[in-house]
Protein backbone atom coordinates (compact mmCIF):
# COMPACT_ATOMS: atom_id res chain seq x y z
CA UNK A 1 0.00 0.00 0.00
CA UNK A 2 1.49 3.33 -1.05
CA UNK A 3 1.93 6.42 1.38
CA UNK A 4 -1.38 8.40 1.52
CA UNK A 5 -1.44 12.26 1.99
CA UNK A 6 -4.15 14.81 2.61
CA UNK A 7 -4.23 18.16 3.76
CA UNK A 8 -2.61 17.97 6.86
CA UNK A 9 -1.30 14.34 7.30
CA UNK A 10 0.65 11.41 5.57
CA UNK A 11 -0.41 7.91 6.66
CA UNK A 12 3.00 5.53 5.71
CA UNK A 13 4.28 2.17 7.05
CA UNK A 14 5.47 2.44 10.79
CA UNK A 15 9.55 2.15 11.00
CA UNK A 16 11.42 0.55 14.21
CA UNK A 17 12.31 3.97 15.02
CA UNK A 18 8.62 5.36 15.87
CA UNK A 19 8.89 2.72 19.02
CA UNK A 20 8.82 5.45 22.11
CA UNK A 21 6.27 7.93 20.73
CA UNK A 22 3.86 5.03 19.25
CA UNK A 23 4.06 2.93 22.39
CA UNK A 24 3.17 5.89 24.20
CA UNK A 25 0.20 6.78 22.20
CA UNK A 26 -1.18 3.57 22.39
CA UNK A 27 -0.60 3.30 25.73
CA UNK A 28 -2.60 6.40 26.43
CA UNK A 29 -5.33 5.83 24.29
CA UNK A 30 -6.04 1.73 24.55
CA UNK A 31 -5.04 1.71 28.51
CA UNK A 32 -4.67 4.60 31.24
CA UNK A 33 -0.81 5.33 30.26
CA UNK A 34 0.36 2.92 33.06
CA UNK A 35 2.68 1.03 31.26
CA UNK A 36 4.77 4.12 29.44
CA UNK A 37 7.87 3.20 31.29
CA UNK A 38 7.39 -0.37 31.95
CA UNK A 39 9.81 -2.59 30.06
CA UNK A 40 7.77 -5.53 29.50
CA UNK A 41 5.03 -3.74 27.93
CA UNK A 42 7.02 -1.74 25.71
CA UNK A 43 9.19 -5.26 24.67
CA UNK A 44 5.52 -6.43 23.94
CA UNK A 45 4.84 -3.30 21.96
CA UNK A 46 8.59 -3.79 19.83
CA UNK A 47 6.60 -7.35 18.65
CA UNK A 48 3.69 -5.68 17.79
CA UNK A 49 5.68 -3.07 15.81
CA UNK A 50 8.15 -5.35 14.02
CA UNK A 51 4.58 -7.30 12.92
CA UNK A 52 3.44 -4.27 11.93
CA UNK A 53 6.10 -3.51 9.66
CA UNK A 54 6.41 -6.82 8.43
CA UNK A 55 2.75 -6.87 7.40
CA UNK A 56 3.04 -3.73 5.23
CA UNK A 57 5.70 -5.96 3.24
CA UNK A 58 4.67 -9.65 3.00
CA UNK A 59 0.90 -8.96 2.81
CA UNK A 60 1.31 -7.29 -0.19
CA UNK A 61 3.49 -9.96 -1.32
CA UNK A 62 0.94 -12.14 -0.82
CA UNK A 63 -1.44 -10.86 -2.87
CA UNK A 64 -3.34 -9.88 0.16
CA UNK A 65 -5.42 -6.86 1.52
CA UNK A 66 -2.77 -4.70 3.37
CA UNK A 67 -4.24 -5.50 7.16
CA UNK A 68 -2.02 -3.68 10.36
CA UNK A 69 -1.51 -0.20 11.62
CA UNK A 70 0.12 2.55 9.59
CA UNK A 71 1.50 5.68 11.02
CA UNK A 72 -0.29 9.09 10.98
CA UNK A 73 2.13 11.81 10.53
CA UNK A 74 1.89 14.98 10.47
CA UNK A 75 3.16 16.83 7.03
CA UNK A 76 4.37 20.27 8.65
CA UNK A 77 6.76 18.74 11.33
CA UNK A 78 6.82 15.16 10.52
CA UNK A 79 5.65 14.37 13.88
CA UNK A 80 4.34 10.76 14.73
CA UNK A 81 0.50 11.45 16.22
CA UNK A 82 -1.18 8.20 15.82
CA UNK A 83 -2.12 5.07 14.20
CA UNK A 84 -4.82 3.72 11.40
CA UNK A 85 -5.19 0.92 9.79
CA UNK A 86 -7.29 -2.30 8.39
CA UNK A 87 -8.12 -4.76 10.78
CA UNK A 88 -9.86 -8.43 9.69
CA UNK A 89 -13.22 -8.63 12.08
CA UNK A 90 -14.44 -12.02 12.88
CA UNK A 91 -17.66 -11.77 15.28
CA UNK A 92 -21.51 -12.22 15.19
CA UNK A 93 -22.43 -9.61 12.87
CA UNK A 94 -25.30 -10.74 11.86
CA UNK A 95 -26.72 -10.37 15.47
CA UNK A 96 -26.92 -6.42 14.86
CA UNK A 97 -30.26 -6.24 12.44
CA UNK A 98 -28.34 -3.11 10.39
CA UNK A 99 -25.85 -5.99 9.15
CA UNK A 100 -27.91 -8.76 8.88
CA UNK A 101 -30.95 -7.39 6.24
CA UNK A 102 -33.11 -5.92 9.02
CA UNK A 103 -32.89 -9.19 11.27
CA UNK A 104 -30.83 -10.02 14.30
CA UNK A 105 -30.35 -13.73 14.39
CA UNK A 106 -28.56 -15.30 17.98
CA UNK A 107 -26.99 -18.20 15.88
CA UNK A 108 -23.70 -17.21 17.49
CA UNK A 109 -22.16 -18.10 13.96
CA UNK A 110 -19.52 -15.56 13.08
CA UNK A 111 -18.67 -13.82 10.12
CA UNK A 112 -16.03 -11.65 8.30
CA UNK A 113 -15.98 -7.83 7.48
CA UNK A 114 -13.42 -5.38 6.49
CA UNK A 115 -12.71 -3.34 9.54
CA UNK A 116 -10.85 0.19 10.58
CA UNK A 117 -9.48 1.27 13.15
CA UNK A 118 -7.92 4.80 14.62
CA UNK A 119 -6.03 6.35 17.69
CA UNK A 120 -4.66 9.31 18.14
CA UNK A 121 -2.34 11.22 20.69
CA UNK A 122 -4.26 12.58 23.07
CA UNK A 123 -2.47 15.99 22.42
CA UNK A 124 -3.66 15.95 19.16
CA UNK A 125 -7.15 14.82 19.47
CA UNK A 126 -10.29 17.03 18.95
CA UNK A 127 -8.46 18.43 16.01
CA UNK A 128 -10.18 16.33 12.98
CA UNK A 129 -6.86 14.18 12.41
CA UNK A 130 -8.61 10.86 13.21
CA UNK A 131 -11.75 11.39 10.96
CA UNK A 132 -8.67 13.03 8.23
CA UNK A 133 -6.81 9.95 8.22
CA UNK A 134 -9.88 7.20 8.43
CA UNK A 135 -11.47 9.55 5.36
CA UNK A 136 -7.87 8.55 3.56
CA UNK A 137 -8.29 4.93 4.43
CA UNK A 138 -11.55 4.44 3.22
CA UNK A 139 -11.27 6.55 0.22
CA UNK A 140 -8.13 3.53 -0.31
CA UNK A 141 -10.52 0.61 0.71
CA UNK A 142 -13.42 1.93 -1.70
CA UNK A 143 -11.69 3.03 -4.76
CA UNK A 144 -8.21 0.93 -4.98
CA UNK A 145 -9.70 -2.50 -2.78
CA UNK A 146 -12.86 -2.18 -4.60
CA UNK A 147 -14.76 -2.65 -0.90
CA UNK A 148 -17.97 -3.23 -0.82
CA UNK A 149 -18.61 -2.19 3.23
CA UNK A 150 -16.20 -1.47 6.01
CA UNK A 151 -16.75 -1.48 9.44
CA UNK A 152 -15.50 0.63 12.68
CA UNK A 153 -16.69 -1.17 16.42
CA UNK A 154 -16.50 0.53 20.08
CA UNK A 155 -17.98 0.75 23.51
CA UNK A 156 -21.27 2.18 24.39
CA UNK A 157 -19.12 5.12 26.71
CA UNK A 158 -17.05 6.22 23.52
CA UNK A 159 -18.91 8.61 22.49
CA UNK A 160 -15.33 10.37 20.86
CA UNK A 161 -15.08 7.39 18.48
CA UNK A 162 -18.87 7.61 17.75
CA UNK A 163 -18.27 10.72 16.40
CA UNK A 164 -15.77 10.23 14.23
CA UNK A 165 -17.57 7.19 12.38
CA UNK A 166 -20.99 10.12 12.18
CA UNK A 167 -17.88 12.33 10.84
CA UNK A 168 -17.07 9.67 8.41
CA UNK A 169 -20.96 9.25 7.40
CA UNK A 170 -21.02 5.79 8.78
CA UNK A 171 -24.37 4.68 10.05
CA UNK A 172 -24.05 3.55 14.01
CA UNK A 173 -25.27 0.19 15.27
CA UNK A 174 -26.06 -0.71 18.18
CA UNK A 175 -25.87 -4.63 19.48
CA UNK A 176 -29.13 -5.64 20.62
CA UNK A 177 -27.39 -8.27 22.89
CA UNK A 178 -24.78 -7.98 25.96
CA UNK A 179 -22.82 -9.93 24.12
CA UNK A 180 -19.96 -10.23 23.40
CA UNK A 181 -19.21 -6.76 25.22
CA UNK A 182 -16.24 -5.48 23.17
CA UNK A 183 -19.28 -5.73 20.30
CA UNK A 184 -21.79 -3.05 21.50
CA UNK A 185 -21.76 0.11 18.79
CA UNK A 186 -20.84 -0.41 14.91
CA UNK A 187 -20.36 1.95 12.61
CA UNK A 188 -20.59 0.40 9.12
CA UNK A 189 -20.24 2.52 5.64
CA UNK A 190 -21.11 0.76 2.50
CA UNK A 191 -19.82 1.85 -1.01
CA UNK A 192 -21.48 4.84 -2.55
Amino acid sequence: MKDLETKRLVIRPFVSGDLPVIHRILDQTLGDGHYRDDKAALLERKSWLNWSILNATWLSTLHQPPYGDRAVVLKTTGELIGSVGYVPLLDVYEQIPELNGGVSSESGCRTPEFGLFWAIDPLHQRQGYASEAATAMIAFAFDELRLKRILAATEYANEASQGVMRKLGMTLARNPSPDPPWLQVVGFLDKG
